[in-house]
């Protein structure tokens, strides 16, 4: 049996020595075959959860553009140009987004096993998952506030799927997504502040 997501990420920045920087050539090494999976869960991370990580959601949304074209263009694993590869963080900030991160990933863990993975091995279904995951990243790159955080968590839950070869998981974070492409298309047609109101009356509703 592969070892949990969460396992892999806290065993290798937490319960090893490591330099004070950490490069996407560490993240790729340490992924293996479920790069596509992997990397797509730990980059949607800080911006799908409620963490103190401004600034990435350009960046890393580019990024999570990149990897699911190549999912949507049928590619086992992913391509990263060597000026990507090179490109390093602080070993601190990544520990403190998976400080915050890693209870709400066990959390969905815990309902994942292989299931339905022709979803995630078949041509069509990564073709299906890559072109979503497209629509997120975009999402994800606009500057506007309500257009981050619920693709993000799109991705961050099929990524998890796909890590797990979970086809339910998987089919629950494209459902996240449809909703995420709703809310960002209900922005732009009918603006930030009447969207924003109807979510504080539904929120008001339920309470």
């Amino acid at each position: 049996m592969p070892k949990k997501l969460s396992t892999e990420l806290e065993g290798y920045f937490f319960a090893e020595d490591r330099c004070d920087r950490v490069s996407l050539t560490d993240m790729v090494a340490i992924a293996g075959e479920r790069a596509f999976g992997f990397l797509l869960v730990l980059l949607s991370i800080p911006s799908a959860l409620p963490i103190p990580a401004p600034g990435y959601s350009i960046p890393f949304g580019i990024v999570i553009f990149w990897l699911s074209a190549q999912l949507a263009l049928g590619r086992k694993r992913p391509y990263l140009p060597k000026r990507w590869l090179a490109k390093d963080v602080a070993l601190e900030t990544v520990r403190g987004i998976l400080q915050k991160g890693l209870p709400w990933l066990r959390r969905l863990e815990v309902l994942s096993r292989p299931r339905l993975s022709f979803i995630c091995t078949q041509l069509w279904g990564r073709v299906l998952i890559g072109i979503a995951l497209c629509l997120m990243a975009m999402s994800m790159m606009i500057p506007i506030p309500l257009t981050n955080t619920l693709p993000a968590i799109g991705v961050f839950v099929t990524g998890l799927g796909l890590f797990g070869d979970d086809g339910v998981v998987t089919l629950g974070g494209l459902t996240i997504c449809l909703m995420g492409l709703v809310l960002t298309t209900s922005i732009f047609i009918f603006g930030y502040e009447a969207v924003s109101a109807v979510i504080e009356m539904i929120k008001t509703t339920i309470r």
